[in-house]
């Protein structure tokens, strides 16, 4: 009845160890996977934030092109009142 005790564990600590061994597997399978995952998706963000960067750089450079073309339209509109204006003698 010993020997059957022992067989018993020896095949419990045998199918547990097996186990053990197919979790740690999956388990650094799953860690290279995120890894992947995780890679991709910095990536992603790096893209992500240098076209953002650039939209940001694109706002302020048609901004100044704005305020140049306001400041062109106030000096032609200056332009055509000292060229249309009325002499006062």
């Amino acid at each position: 009845m010993e020997t059957n005790q022992e067989g018993k564990a020896e095949k419990f600590f045998k199918d547990f160890g097996k186990k053990m061994d197919q979790f740690l597997v999956e388990l650094k399978d799953a860690g290279t996977r995120v890894e992947a995952d995780m890679q991709s998706k910095y990536e992603e963000l790096k893209v992500a934030a240098e076209k953002l960067k650039k939209e940001a750089e694109n706002k302020e450079r048609w901004k100044e092109v704005e305020n140049s073309l306001k400041k062109a339209g106030s000096e032609l509109e200056n332009a055509f009142k000292t060229a249309f204006k009325k002499k006062e003698n």
